[in-house]
């Protein structure tokens, strides 16, 4: 069943109000009708099976009709900064991190990140990310859109880590020198509902003085497996082993 995030001023006691982009997918791309029923998220943790009532080109009107219980989320808040990468490749990030449970993304201006924002295209670029994750959050069912943070530098990443219960960076020279222990480890470590922020550098991966920072800072490097990812393939593997260990191996034991 199709599923749109809406702003709580969006929900009254019975019904949703869905506008603008939201209202035009309804139509023209479902080509729904009254009677139709579509679930709607407020992304505070509310979700609501409703059953359109009435439509116009740019609103729709949907009555509540029950309350739904759902758990789609990682039991732990991952929290991926991202060195930024070239071209789209952070718009793939967060698109398929947010199917694998990501809760936020931080881009990195990292030494050695090939792309370079400029001042007065970050907001427009942070607008069309933002709405790649409410597409991704909708498509995959999550519960929350992932938020997006606005560019950071290490020693800012630093300072705003201090909340985060465990922290790591992927370093490919330790992925070298065999180290393969460090993220189960942290993995088995940390409680549900607690945070986790995961550091990926870009192409060119961290220099050794960024990476010395951040573990003077508390953080842990980490191998990922025994090939060397690419910087679009590593955030996806963290989230991946998260999900395996929280959801699929917990349901198995």
């Amino acid at each position: 069943m199709q599923r749109y995030f809406v702003n709580k001023e969006q929900i009254s006691e019975q019904t949703i109000t869905l506008l603008a982009d939201d209202a035009k997918h309804i139509q023209k791309v479902m080509r729904m009708n009254p009677g139709d029923r579509l679930i709607c998220a407020d992304n505070e943790g509310n979700v609501y099976l409703c059953e359109i009532q009435s439509l116009e080109s740019d609103c729709i009107t949907a009555v509540i009709k029950k309350q739904l219980e759902e758990n789609a989320e990682l039991p732990i808040h991952v929290t991926i900064v991202q060195g930024l990468p070239k071209g789209d490749k952070l718009e793939f990030i967060v698109q398929k991190g947010t199917e694998c449970g990501a809760r936020a993304f931080i881009p990195l201006k990292a030494e050695r990140s090939i792309s370079k924002w400029a001042v007065n295209k970050v907001d427009k670029k942070l607008s069309r990310l933002k709405k790649i994750a409410k597409e991704a959050a909708e498509q995959s069912h999550r519960t929350y859109i992932p938020e997006i943070g606005r560019p950071v530098s290490i020693d800012q990443l630093i300072k705003m880590s201090d909340h985060y219960h465990k922290k790591i960076v992927a370093y490919e020279e330790t992925a070298k020198a065999g180290e393969q222990h460090a993220l189960p480890k942290i993995l088995n470590e940390i409680k549900a509902n607690e945070r986790l922020i995961a550091v990926i550098g870009p192409e060119g991966g961290f220099s050794p003085e960024e990476v010395q920072k951040l573990e003077q800072a508390g953080f842990t490097s980490c191998g990922l497996g025994n090939r060397i990812l690419r910087t679009e393939t590593a955030p996806l593997y963290v989230l991946s082993a998260a999900s395996y260990h929280f959801e699929l191996l917990k349901r198995g034991e």
